[in-house]
């Protein structure tokens, strides 16, 4: 959580590789091969450097084939794979890999004109693809991947440089995938369907079709249609691509949406400001639950702690660094709290969580475990903060089994990074569309994160209001309800390493999505009168800074 990672270091120095992004690779001409050799690492890493002996080859999981390389960074390395590919002068070549991990970067060098790259945060297998052009001389190039510092090991498979034969050899062309099996819904909003289906072996890439028109195409194995209408029955199917051309339709299946608007959190206010409160003390003012200040709709209770068994969690009070607060005091000042109107909830994550939602049992913990949690302290719900990764199919799966158990007035909210939601391909992304029809609010933390893409596509900076708003703009436009986007500040300087922005930025921002009044350079394209609101790290820090950010933003969000 906020002020406490690296965040912001690592989205700014990877902010160029952002604005090299091409897309997804076309298809390629006829008279194109793949010049890697072993980019199924079928033979081991033959072929393959990896710097400080930092690479193996895993039988799983693998993307295709029966391998997949897996590199671990360590200290100063981080876990670079290369291999030197032969090439044509005057050549337009595409690089493709499948990766799944903490920040996997894909890459070629050498090219003689502009060397290319790109990354992704997703633990789930996700391609990476860029475009580059040889230079007048240049017959070979350097195509890498690599991991990042204090990350987790990363995977790799199925590499790919097509275009002109190099004359160096490589892997045969890949042949037509198969038609993808296991279509199924897995969630459902008044306006959105979303779909799940099996790998296919070789594909790159599906499609996605509506009543036999296609509406969608993505590089995993699943996708949310949005922008449909309530109470009514659609037809989906999927194909499966890759350079060689595309699969037939799958099977169909039928998707029908919610009757009305979803959104999960009972009797939240419409407009929330949702405030993170220390169960430990870190140098901000410690605070007992009944001092948090009546501004905060929404208290975060930061953090539970993970167990030894996957996908569960624990709550212990800090009773000693907090000054002797009792579990018994903080029992009755939740149910004080609620007794006011406000909602108590339970944060999984921070900078330093380390809970892992990865298959269906983890899954069925988490849920089980977060439960008893409610029961036992009277949490109104969950908040999801895990910064190291999360997995959309199974956290997706834990929530929906966690609302099956505590009914619609769960409160669901998410504190995911910028990085985290510049796409809809993004796990985290994914699973707020996933849980759309119980979703409260997701406030993405602004700040500790450097530059990043707004929805027009332009680079902004953090600190700024177009920051703020040309973020958000992507979750409004991406298929989150206006009622469930919020914007995520520290609380005064010592809050965050970076990002802090004065209440009236924040302020002015929250004007500009909802009424297009105060806004900077970037203005929306309409209103969202719906925005939920703001969210702050912390209420300790709020508290030692004489409560600016909550008396200013609080009565503005209250007000809209």
């Amino acid at each position: 959580m906020p002020g406490r990672r690296w965040a912001g270091a690592l989205a700014a120095v990877v902010t160029a590789s952002l604005l090299s992004l091409t897309g997804l690779a076309g298809q390629a001409q006829a008279a194109d091969i793949n010049n890697v050799k072993n980019g199924g690492f079928e033979s081991g890493l033959s072929n393959w450097t990896c710097s400080a002996g930092s690479g193996t080859t895993v039988s799983s999981p693998v993307h295709g084939g029966s391998a997949a390389l897996k590199a671990t960074p360590a200290g100063q390395d981080y876990a670079q794979c290369s291999q030197s590919v032969a090439v044509k002068p005057n050549s337009t070549y595409t690089l493709s890999a499948w990766v799944q991990g903490s920040y996997t970067y894909l890459g070629v060098s050498g090219t003689g004109t502009t060397d290319v790259s790109t990354w992704t945060p997703n633990t789930t297998w996700t391609q990476l693809s860029n475009t580059f052009t040889t230079g007048a001389s240049t017959t070979s190039v350097t195509v890498w991947s690599h991991g990042w510092y204090g990350q987790p090991a990363y995977l790799a498979d199925d590499f790919s440089v097509f275009g002109p034969d190099g004359g160096g050899g490589g892997d045969p062309a890949p042949t037509v995938p198969a038609t993808p099996a296991g279509l199924a819904v897995s969630g459902t909003t008044s306006s959105s369907v979303s779909l799940a289906w099996n790998t296919v072996s070789g594909a790159t890439g599906y499609n996605v079709y509506r009543g036999g028109s296609k509406v969608q195409s993505v590089t995993g194995t699943s996708a949310t249609v949005s922008g449909l209408t309530a109470s009514t029955s659609y037809s989906f199917q999927v194909s499966a691509t890759n350079p060689a051309g595309e699969s037939a339709k799958s099977s169909a299946v039928t998707g029908t949406t919610a009757a009305s608007g979803g959104g999960g959190g009972g009797t939240v206010p419409a407009h929330a400001v949702t405030g993170y409160w220390q169960n430990f003390n870190n140098g901000a003012t410690v605070q007992k639950l009944s001092a948090v200040q009546s501004q905060y709709d929404i208290i975060a209770v930061a953090f539970a702690d993970a167990t030894s068994t996957p996908g569960a969690v624990s709550f212990t009070l800090d009773s000693a660094g907090l000054g002797g607060y009792t579990v018994d005091q903080f029992k009755a000042d939740i149910k004080a709290k609620q007794a006011a109107g406000k909602k108590v909830i339970i944060s999984i994550g921070g900078q330093n969580g380390t809970i892992s939602v990865n298959d269906s049992a983890s899954a069925t913990n988490f849920a089980n475990s977060v439960y008893s949690l409610m029961q036992t302290y009277g949490f109104d719900g969950v908040d999801i903060d895990l910064e190291n990764g999360l997995n959309a199919t199974y956290m997706s799966q834990a929530l929906r089994s966690l609302s099956a158990k505590a009914g619609s007035s769960l409160v669901i909210t998410m504190a995911p990074q910028t990085i985290d939601m510049q796409s809809t391909s993004n796990s985290y992304f994914q699973t707020a569309l996933n849980i759309k029809d119980i979703l409260t609010v997701v406030n993405m933390q602004y700040y500790n994160s450097g530059s990043m893409l707004g929805c027009d596509g332009k680079v902004y900076s953090q600190g700024s209001v177009d920051f703020l708003t040309a973020l958000a703009c992507i979750q409004l436009q991406g298929g989150l309800d206006a009622s469930q986007v919020g914007l995520g500040l520290p609380a005064s300087t010592s809050g965050a390493g970076s990002g802090y922005v004065s209440p009236t930025i924040v302020n002015n921002a929250l004007d500009c999505l909802t009424k297009l009044t105060n806004c900077g350079s970037f203005k929306p394209s309409k209103a969202y009168p719906g925005l939920r609101g703001a969210m702050t790290w912390s209420t300790n820090w709020d508290a030692s800074a004489g409560n600016a950010w909550s008396n200013a933003v609080g009565p503005h969000v209250h007000a809209l």
